[in-house]
């Protein structure tokens, strides 16, 4: 199947899941979204819950691909891992395949796919852990680091923060944004490695 076909199939698709859920959207409506027949999808994708796994699976590329965009090799990488935390939430209230699958929604009707779901928020800390390494490099960050642990300890405090404070209001962005940036400062204490030596020159002293 040509790419530019298949690409246009898995942009409606997401737009259907995303408004419909996987159980209520129709390939049908897919299909005529998509300009192709019906038996076309079925060339782009084994089965429905196939394409949703490939439209969800596109979308955390794209959100990937723009939160990779920040990364730069020159800047502190504790001042990297606020801006995309901040940004990453910030494109979650426009990708609700993303955010489900974050959320864990979407192993609740694809049990059976659990395993391939988790890839798929793998691949979505793939930016926190080039951060986090990046950080090491630096100097930033302790060298004995659970790079995946942490990773996954961050990605779960933004999105707690995201559920407990995202409430629609004018000062949204900014409360996210506080309540993140004191979350990281608290966390950070014990990832620079000037904390971790510091520690360690105080256990010496209480043993001496």
């Amino acid at each position: 199947m040509e790419q530019a076909k298949k690409e246009c199939i898995l942009v409606a698709a997401a737009k259907a899941f995303a408004r419909f859920g996987l159980k209520k959207a129709s390939v049908e409506e897919i299909a005529k979204e998509a300009g192709v027949g019906k038996g076309t999808i079925y060339l782009a994708a084994e089965s429905k819950e196939d394409l949703f796994y490939q439209s969800v699976h596109r979308e955390v590329r794209a959100w990937t691909g723009e939160l990779a965009k920040l990364i730069d090799p020159r800047v502190p990488a504790d001042e990297l891992l606020r801006r995309t935390a901040i940004a990453g939430l910030n494109y979650l209230q426009d990708r609700p395949l993303v955010r489900d699958l974050l959320f864990g929604t979407h192993d609740l009707v694809m049990p059976e796919w659990q395993d391939r779901l988790e890839a798929l928020r793998e691949l979505g800390r793939a930016n926190v852990r080039e951060i986090l390494t990046l950080g090491v490099r630096q100097g930033r960050f302790r060298g004995d680091l659970d790079i995946e642990e942490v990773a996954k300890i961050l990605q779960d405090m933004a999105l707690s923060t995201y559920v407990f404070h995202n409430r629609e209001a004018a000062d949204r962005v900014e409360r996210l944004q506080r309540r993140l940036e004191t979350g990281f400062e608290l966390v950070m204490n014990g990832l620079r490695k000037q904390a971790a030596e510091a520690a360690a020159r105080g256990n010496k002293d209480e043993a001496a």
